[in-house]
C-alpha cells in the first residue's frame, strides 16, 4: 500500500496580476504552504503540509523551483516505479492559467522549459540504452497514446479519424477502464515520442480554436506502455513486466462567476465541473476510507464521470500516484487557490494498493480467448433457440431474444475487438503507427495547416496566419495559408 503523493507549486505573477499591483498571498517554507487572506482582517492564514512546496515566483529566490528540480522530485520517482513494474500517474490539478500545462508538458523546443513529460521520456529511453547494454537478455517495447476529455466526450488526439466522434469507454474486468479503438503508437525513441507529442498537441489546438475554447476547456492524458521482457535461456521463455504511466492536464477548476462565463463556454464549464466535482467525490470517499471514517465497501463513485472512470485505477487502485496542484501567488485568486489547497489535502489522504504488474498479458489473452469461445457457444444456442421457437413468440418472446442476441453480438465483437489488438504483434503494430502517421500528416496538410518539426516555417509568396495561445506547448505550433479570396469573420456581419 502507498498514498497517493502530493506536490503544490506556485507560479510566478502574471502580466494581469502585475498591472493590478496584486498582492502576494502564498508562502512556502520547506513542505508547508501558507495562505494569507488578502483583506488581512479577522482571518487567519492557512497552513497546509504536503509531500512537496515548489516556489516558483521569482528564479532570484534560494528557494526556487525550476521545471528541472520538479522533474527530477516527482518525475523521476514515477520512471522508477515503471521501470519496476508499477503503474504510475501524474495529474496536474488547479485554476486555469496557474502553471498545470507548462508543469505537465512546458516547451518541446527549449530544453530548459521541457516539463515533465517530455523529461521523462527523454529520460526513459536513456534508461532502456542502458538496460540493454547492462543485460542483453532484456528486450524493451514502448507504446504511447494521447486523449482529450472535452465535455464528456473522449478524443483521439493521435489518429486523424478521431476527431470526427467520440471514443466509448468500457470496463474489463482484468484490464479495468480503457478507451475502445484509441490509437496506440510503438514508439522507438525519443525523436518518435517528440513528434507524437507536438503532433498531438497541434491535434488539440485545432480542436481547440475550431470549438472557440481555451486550451483549458478539455482534460488531456498522455498514456505511456513500457513493456520490459527478459528471456530465459533454460526455459526458452520470456518473463513480461508490463506498466503504464498516465500523465494528465487537467482542465480548469475556476468558478463561472470568475470567468464570466455565458451559453456554450458555460455549458462547457458545467461539463468541466462535473468531471471536477466528481473527481473531487472521488477524492474525498477514498479519503474517509483511507481514515476509517467510512467502511472500506463504501460506495466511490467513480462512474459518474468519464474523468474518474479513466483514473479509477490511479485513484485508489493499482497505481503509484502523484497530484500536482497549482496555484496562483495573487490576491485576486485567493479564493481559487484555497480551493486548490483543500483539494490537494484530501488527496493525501487516499492508499493505493500497487501490485507489480508481471506476465499480465498472457493471462490477459488467455481470458479473452476463453471468453469469446464461451460467447460464440451462447450465440450458436440463442440462434438456434429462436430459430425454432417461432411458434411459441406469442408472449413478446421473439423480441426479448432479438434483444439477447444483439447485446451477445456487441460483447462479442468488444472482446474479439480487444484479443486482436492485445495478441498483435511488434511488427504490425509499428506498420499500424506509421499508417496513421501519415493519415495525420495528410489529414492536417488537408486543413491548410503546415507542420514544422521545428519553429514555424513559411512560404514568402502566401499569407498566413499563425496561432496565438497562452500555453507555451500550444503557441505557434500552427500555419494556416490563406486562399487569393479570403472572408474572415460570420456571414451576417456588415
Amino acid at each position: 500500500m502507498s498514498k497517493v503523493k502530493v506536490a503544490v507549486r506556485v507560479r510566478p505573477m502574471n502580466k494581469r496580476e502585475t498591472a493590478m499591483n496584486a498582492g502576494c498571498v502564498v508562502d512556502m517554507e520547506g513542505n508547508q504552504t501558507f495562505l494569507t487572506p488578502p483583506d488581512g482582517g479577522h482571518k487567519k492564514s492557512k497552513t497546509f503540509a504536503f509531500d512537496h512546496c515548489f516556489w516558483s515566483v521569482d528564479p532570484d529566490n534560494p528557494k526556487f523551483s525550476g521545471q528541472e528540480f520538479v522533474f527530477d522530485q516527482l518525475g523521476a520517482d514515477v520512471l522508477e516505479n515503471a521501470f519496476s513494474g508499477y503503474n504510475a500517474c501524474i495529474f496536474a490539478y488547479g485554476q486555469t492559467g496557474s502553471g498545470k500545462s507548462y508543469t505537465m508538458m512546458g516547451s518541446l523546443t527549449e530544453d530548459s522549459l521541457k516539463g515533465i513529460i517530455p523529461r521523462l521520456c527523454d529520460t526513459m529511453f536513456d534508461r532502456i540504452a542502458e538496460g540493454k547494454m547492462a543485460n542483453s537478455r532484456m528486450s524493451y517495447k514502448v507504446e504511447v497514446a494521447y486523449m482529450e476529455i472535452y465535455c464528456e466526450k473522449v478524443r483521439d488526439l493521435l489518429c486523424p479519424k478521431g476527431g470526427k466522434h467520440s471514443l466509448k469507454v468500457r470496463e474489463h474486468k482484468s484490464l479495468g477502464p480503457y478507451v475502445e479503438g484509441l490509437s496506440k503508437l510503438a514508439v522507438t525513441s525519443f525523436i518518435d515520442i517528440n513528434e507524437v507529442m507536438s503532433e498531438g498537441n497541434k491535434s488539440r489546438t485545432v480542436a481547440a480554436t475550431q470549438m472557440n475554447a481555451e486550451s483549458s476547456r478539455s482534460h488531456a492524458v498522455f498514456s505511456i506502455v513500457i513493456t520490459q521482457t527478459e528471456f530465459d535461456p533454460k526455459s526458452q521463455l520470456g518473463m513480461e513486466k508490463v506498466a503504464k504511466m498516465s500523465l494528465v492536464d487537467l482542465a480548469g477548476s475556476e468558478r463561472a462567476g470568475k470567468t464570466g462565463a455565458l451559453g456554450d463556454r458555460l455549458k462547457e464549464g458545467s461539463n468541466i465541473n462535473k468531471s471536477l466535482t466528481t473527481l473531487g467525490l472521488v477524492i474525498s470517499s477514498l479519503a474517509d476510507m483511507s481514515s476509517g471514517k467510512k467502511g472500506k465497501t463504501s460506495f466511490v463513485p467513480y462512474r459518474d464521470s468519464i474523468l474518474t472512470w479513466l483514473l479509477k485505477d490511479n485513484l485508489g487502485g493499482n497505481s503509484k500516484t502523484v497530484m500536482i496542484a497549482t496555484v496562483s501567488p495573487a490576491s485576486d485568486n485567493y479564493e481559487e487557490s484555497l480551493s486548490t489547497l483543500r483539494y490537494a489535502d484530501r488527496a493525501k489522504r487516499i492508499v493505493n494498493h500497487a501490485v507489480v504488474n508481471e506476465d499480465k498479458n498472457s493471462r490477459v489473452i488467455r481470458e479473452l480467448r476463453e471468453e469469446v469461445e464461451k460467447l460464440r457457444q451462447m450465440l450458436e444456442i440463442s440462434g438456434g433457440a429462436g430459430a425454432g421457437g417461432e411458434g411459441a413468440g406469442a408472449g413478446g418472446l421473439g423480441s426479448s431474444s432479438t434483444r439477447e442476441m444483439t447485446e451477445l453480438q456487441e460483447k462479442l465483437r468488444i472482446s474479439e475487438s480487444l484479443m486482436q489488438e492485445m495478441t498483435m504483434t511488434w511488427e504490425q503494430r509499428v506498420k499500424a503507427t506509421e499508417r496513421i502517421h501519415q493519415e495525420r500528416q495528410k489529414a492536417l496538410e488537408n486543413m491548410g495547416i503546415s507542420i514544422q518539426e521545428a519553429g514555424i516555417g513559411v512560404r514568402s509568396d502566401k499569407y498566413y496566419l499563425v496561432n496565438l495561445n497562452a500555453d507555451p506547448s500550444m503557441n505557434e505550433l500552427l500555419v494556416c495559408y490563406l486562399k487569393e479570396v479570403t472572408r474572415i469573420g460570420r456571414p451576417e456581419a456588415d
